[in-house]
């Protein structure tokens, strides 16, 4: 038994799934867990029609989603012959599920709708490649991931139920594999047991299959991806990126800590647990080495580089200078959890206290506003901050010179910096 999970960018055309279709023929009588993710560009796309919904535009919301529908229904029309209508029924269920919401006006809060709405491009994108690989003669049974993964009602970054999910899999899933030797699902998506959508955060594709692949015992599971492997940066920010083709469990969990996009930072311990490898492969060309992640330790990495941008620093100072003790902190940590923001950076200083988060606007405003009930509070915007793990001085030089430097922590192994242009 193997999990497979592709991304967006494995499906995002016509070509692109048929590329899927030919990896998977390479395993042919193999036992697969494949997960799916939306196509593209389409959990933004959706994105933007809750955001037209949630503000009231309603014709908006409805025009954006049209663009949506058309395209899922243009991809299968050059996918499909003779299961085109069946896909095509399939998908006009998932637009109506979301429609019906979208002709309603809201009265719940925005991440509700952002679940309800976002999580249908999985859907959409695992009927079709389901119904193409069937017409391909590649074996598949179709699953919604809902029915399985029941999860807390934590919208847009919801807990799964371990115990409940478990028995759905071995009740649900593991009998699909008498029918077929795919079992194909979606991914970042699950529900409560009130039947309503949830989402496991961003990138939660990854962490859908390191679940399923946990639950199966599964002899490892592969990350699909448009890269060659794991690589010390990001190549899209950084074209000089090396590739690394052997790291541990504990690495990938600091980098996905200090905000590395390769791997969603809840997918390692599932894995871990159970010592189950994962292999990070190009889907572009699956005879590359790609990645391996294991127990074992290793030596002579080499920096390991994350800059994430759009960055804003919140600096908090006691109103009368009297210590930040205890309680200030503990109460701004309260106000972490009930906005459900995650410091990138904090640090404590005798009158101050300093944190660095992504800047979503409405979780920021808010979050000031509350502080400020203690605190004086200055927000400055426009900031990145850059993690280098096993770092050198040399590329630490080169990575700060022209920039502004506010703060700056390290340890041993890691450095942050958090900077203005």
């Amino acid at each position: 038994m193997k999990v497979f999970k592709f991304g967006g960018a494995s499906v995002n055309s016509v070509e692109r799934v048929k590329n899927v279709g030919d990896i998977l023929k390479k395993y042919t009588g193999e036992k697969l867990l494949v997960v799916i993710s939306a196509m593209g560009k389409t959990t933004n796309a959706l994105e933007k029609v809750v955001q037209a919904f949630y503000h009231g535009n309603k014709e908006e919301a409805l025009q954006l989603f049209e663009q949506v529908k058309q395209q899922h229904l243009t991809t299968a029309k050059y996918l499909l012959v003779t299961g085109y209508l069946a896909c095509e029924q399939q998908l006009k269920d998932f637009f109506t599920e979301a429609e019906w919401l979208l002709h309603d006006k809201p009265v719940r809060e925005y991440d509700y709708y952002y679940d309800q709405v976002v999580c249908v491009g999985e859907l959409l994108s695992t009927a079709i490649v389901s119904h193409y690989l069937n017409e391909a003669c590649i074996a598949n049974s179709w699953t919604d991931v809902r029915d399985i993964f029941r999860t807390d009602d934590n919208f847009r970054d919801a807990n799964i139920d371990w115990e409940f999910t478990l028995s759905k899999v071995r009740s649900s899933v593991v009998p699909l594999f008498n029918e077929s030797d795919i079992v194909l699902t979606q991914g970042f998506i699950g529900a409560t047991d009130e039947n309503e959508s949830t989402t496991l955060g961003r990138e939660g594709s990854d962490y859908t299959a390191a679940v399923f692949a946990s639950m199966l015992d599964a002899d490892s599971q592969t990350i699909w991806k448009d890269v060659e492997s794991v690589m010390n940066a990001d190549p899209k920010q950084f074209p000089d990126a090396q590739p690394i083709h052997e790291l541990n469990y504990n690495e990938v969990i600091e980098m996905a800590y200090y905000g590395a996009q390769v791997i969603h930072p809840k997918t390692i311990k599932p894995l871990q647990n159970k010592g189950i490898p994962l292999y990070v492969k190009c889907f572009l060309d699956p005879a590359l080495e790609g990645t391996v992640i294991h127990s074992q330790s290793l030596k002579y990495l080499p920096p390991i580089i994350v800059l994430k941008e759009n960055q804003v620093m919140l600096e908090m100072s006691s109103k009368d200078f009297s210590f930040v003790g205890e309680h200030h902190v503990g109460h701004l940590y309260h106000l972490f959890e009930k906005l459900k923001v995650k410091p990138n950076l904090t640090q404590n200083g005798a009158i101050s206290f300093v944190c660095v988060l992504d800047d979503r606007a409405e979780k920021i405003e808010k979050l000031a506003l509350e502080a400020s009930a203690l605190f004086d509070v200055q927000v400055v915007r426009g900031l990145s901050l850059l993690t280098i793990r096993h770092y050198t001085t040399e590329v630490l030089e080169k990575m700060i010179k022209e920039t502004s430097i506010l703060l700056r922590q390290q340890t041993p192994e890691t450095i942050q910096v958090l900077m203005k242009q």
